[in-house]
């Protein structure tokens, strides 16, 4: 195995096995088809292009497909890509499959669930919580599997898990610093802002939006089953209100997909904490294979920014 493609840096030759997270077929300026390929390993992704692509190009390197790949990783328009100067379809005599290559998080599903389950046995409003805890054990398998996202962030196996884990210690800091914060409302609507992912997408290789997630999106499908949790556990109150305006309002602004504007201060906190571990993992990303005194690739969500790691950066000692 290489030492992983985030870890390569440009003008550095690449040769390696990789797994094809997603094919897209497109035609070039000069009309011959050509193929958009992400490629994955544990590290990272990685786009290149495949020109000239065939009908046999198609069916050999398609989605969830196994490679092996030479070739020279490149700088385009200020984001890393791979140039390929060889490309093959991996065999049985390679010895490689497809759980090499696929991220996760860096806490087990196991641990994950552990730490979430507290923060709902923590919770003293038993509608809040019988409703958070109702979901979560309905959901758990795909929760503790799904990613969080297509890209940008979070986009790995377990990573929705990792996500709302990240978010919880940083509601429990906040919490502990302004001690008017109702931490129940607050916890439940980390817990639930997103679990609707695991009904919008299809899960965590290849991960594609699903038809209900095109047409309905995460944000309606938790409020609806918000509502239908209630009603199969016999719950009236506003706390049934107040959580859907929480998952409801959680994007922030209209033009950020949000149905509704936060105007419960639980509901501004879960979507300043939101956008702030989202952002960090996509800064994290960008930089980790950058060297010190050098500025990362451009983050496409993040204004198309570039990254600069300071000269003075020191990698953490592990431990």
């Amino acid at each position: 195995m290489s030492k992983g493609i985030r870890n390569y840096q440009v003008g550095e030759k690449v040769e390696s096995y990789f797994l094809i997270k997603s094919a897209t077929k497109s035609i070039a300026s000069n009309s011959k088809p050509f193929l958009t390929l992400i490629l994955s390993d544990k590290t990272g992704d990685i786009e290149t292009k495949l020109w000239g692509a065939s009908p046999e190009d198609e069916a050999s390197f398609a989605s969830r497909s196994l490679i092996y790949v030479q070739g020279d990783l490149i700088d385009y328009r200020g984001r890393n890509q791979l140039k390929i100067s060889s490309i093959r379809p991996a065999t049985a005599l390679d010895n490689v499959k497809i759980g090499d290559f696929v991220r996760s998080a860096p806490i087990s599903a196991e641990d994950m669930l552990e730490e979430i389950t507290q923060y709902i046995f923590e919770m003293k409003n038993p509608n809040i919580q019988r409703i958070t805890r109702h979901l979560l054990k309905k959901h758990q398998q795909e929760f503790l599997e799904s990613p969080a996202a297509t890209r940008n962030h979070h986009e790995f196996v377990s990573g929705l898990a990792f996500h709302v884990v990240s978010m919880l210690r940083l509601a429990k800091s906040l919490s502990e610093l302004y001690p008017t914060l109702d931490t129940d409302l607050l916890y439940s609507g980390v817990i639930l802002h997103d679990l609707g992912k695991v009904r919008e997408l299809s899960g965590p290789i290849d991960t594609s939006y699903t038809i209900e997630g095109k047409l309905l999106g995460h944000i309606s499908i938790i409020s609806n089953e918000i509502d239908a949790a209630a009603r199969e556990l016999k719950i009236e109150g506003e706390e049934v209100t107040v959580l859907q305006h929480l998952v409801l309002s959680h994007h922030g602004k209209g033009e950020w997909g949000s149905p509704k504007v936060p105007v419960i201060r639980e509901a501004e906190v879960l979507h300043l904490i939101d956008n702030v571990d989202a952002k960090i993992n996509m800064m994290d990303r960008a930089l980790d294979r950058v060297l010190p005194g050098a500025f990362s690739e451009r983050v496409m969500p993040l204004e198309n920014r570039s990254f600069y790691k300071p000269a003075f950066h020191e990698p953490p000692i592990e431990m």
